[in-house]
């Protein structure tokens, strides 16, 4: 049983945050202002696997995105890379929209999109409560996001909100690895090596500090997987990617 379920938070609790509000507050400003050296330490810090990651929930999904009347929702979409890795794997396909409720970020998606002349919409949204109505997409993803919210339960019942009936939740989120050698590795390399070059590069440790910090919180991908059931997905399966650092989790509205 991960930390997060032992102990009964909800969702993400940055340090000095008391509540669901200001977890939220806590998280908007922090990556808020590490946006403009974002995208560089993800390359850097995953050794640019992020990539290949993305690359990989995007052939997932490939039969959503290829439909032309096909709607998709990317959530605490950043920068913008997720859902510029769907535009490429389906040029003229489904409308695609990101969305993030940190301006800061979104600023760089829109730049990213024009500079690829890609046909996307960002939006800043909170992922909690998401200005779209009832049923509205087919396909709702987020990665390396879900794990900021606030209220875990509740995101994923926004999401189920927004899924038209039929419609596929992808959520790519980090883990730990679970193999002697490669754990250890991993977690001395995560707890730190990156929370230092995150500061050094980004001039923010406490960000870098809370990375680290969060995965370790965040629910194993067998409680998360219950949480979706628990509020009423159905098809809900989970695969380990890179040896366990990364999840990704999909399920289905009926």
């Amino acid at each position: 049983m991960s930390a997060a379920s032992e102990s009964g938070v909800p969702g993400t609790r940055p340090e000095g945050a008391r509540d669901e509000r200001e977890a939220a507050a806590h998280v908007r400003e922090m990556f808020g202002r590490i946006a403009p050296r974002y995208d560089l330490l993800n390359h850097i810090l995953s050794l640019d696997i992020d990539k290949v990651w993305r690359r990989r929930v995007a052939r997932r999904v490939s039969a959503i995105l290829r439909n032309p009347e096909a709607r998709v929702l990317d959530l605490c979409c950043g920068t913008g890379d997720l859902t510029l890795a769907f535009r490429k794997e389906a040029p003229g396909g489904a409308e695609i929209i990101g969305s993030d409720f940190v301006p800061e970020m979104l600023v760089r998606a829109r730049a990213k999109a024009a500079a690829m002349g890609a046909a996307v919409t960002f939006v800043e949204a909170d992922a909690l409560a998401l200005p779209f109505g009832d049923a509205s997409f087919d396909l709702v993803s987020c990665s390396f996001g879900f794990r900021n919210l606030a209220n875990y339960e509740r995101g994923l019942l926004e999401i189920l909100r927004v899924l038209k009936p039929g419609g596929v939740a992808a959520i790519l989120e980090f883990g730990e690895p679970r193999g002697k050698l490669f754990g250890s590795l991993y977690r001395f390399y995560f707890r730190n090596v990156l929370p230092r070059l995150g500061a050094l590069i980004s001039g923010n440790g406490a960000a870098y500090t809370y990375l680290p910090s969060s995965v370790s919180k965040f629910p194993s991908a067998e409680a998360l997987q219950a949480l979706f059931e628990k509020v009423g997905y159905t098809e809900v399966e989970f695969v380990r990617w890179t040896g366990g650092i990364v999840t990704l989790h999909t399920a289905r509205k009926t």
